[in-house]
């Protein structure tokens, strides 16, 4: 299934965004020998996160944030990222035809058979919905033979939603842990909590968590 993708354009807000959320699914997509773009709308210029022990100020936070995605993705295997450069917290502000346009010419340029996003209602962040509509509309301003397929992410997602579909990424979750490592100015202080709650869990708690890490939701997203 992987290998029959042409390009996959993810487009996401945050930098760890494409790690926490698809970075299983980034890495088999190029394990496959298929080409990911990432788009991020910011460079987490907002993050309450500074690392711990403490290692950046909200001068020094955008750079380190930078300089931690492009790490992530070249573990990942991903060689195209492109920053939009809007301040984080600012997406949901952007005019979003103009925001649309500026991804719908990305679009045209790479010609993906795949776009990940995040879902414009139910993405749990203002920023994430945002630029998950603008992704959408871009698509939607193509015409009906050259748009992709939408997959989003929903980590608000209701039941009536419905389920998503499951990918495996058991083969590369230790690419994705790696990923996530790279993240330190978020990933540091977020480890300290999950190896807690992992410690006091039931076992079958336990084994829930593993199940998840192993695993990652999309919904397919229809166009009109």
């Amino acid at each position: 299934m992987m290998k029959h993708e042409r390009h996959v354009l993810v487009s996401l807000a945050h930098p760890d965004d494409e790690t926490f959320g698809c970075g299983g699914t980034i890495a088999l997509y190029t394990k496959a020998g298929v080409p990911v773009t990432y788009i991020c709308a910011t460079r987490g210029e907002m993050g309450r996160n500074m690392g711990r022990p403490v290692a950046a100020t909200r001068e020094s936070l955008p750079a380190i944030r930078e300089v931690e995605l492009l790490d992530a993705m070249r573990i990942l295997g991903v060689q195209d990222t492109r920053l939009l450069g809007i301040w984080d917290k600012l997406v949901e502000f952007q005019d979003p035809e103009h925001l649309a346009g500026r991804i719908k010419a990305i679009i045209e340029e790479l010609n993906p058979s795949l776009v990940i996003t995040f879902h414009p209602e139910f993405g749990g962040h203002p920023d994430h919905c945002a630029i998950g509509r603008a992704t959408i509309r871009a698509v939607e301003l193509l015409p009906a033979d050259r748009r992709p397929v939408i997959h989003v992410k929903a980590p608000r997602a209701p039941k009536s939603l419905g389920t998503p579909e499951y990918h495996d990424i058991s083969s590369v979750v230790e690419v994705k842990d790696q990923a996530v490592k790279a993240h330190a100015s978020q990933s540091g202080p977020m480890s300290v909590y999950w190896e807690k709650r992992y410690q006091e869990a039931s076992p079958e708690e336990k084994a829930e968590i593993d199940r998840g890490r192993k695993r990652e939701g999309f919904w397919v997203y229809p166009v009109e």
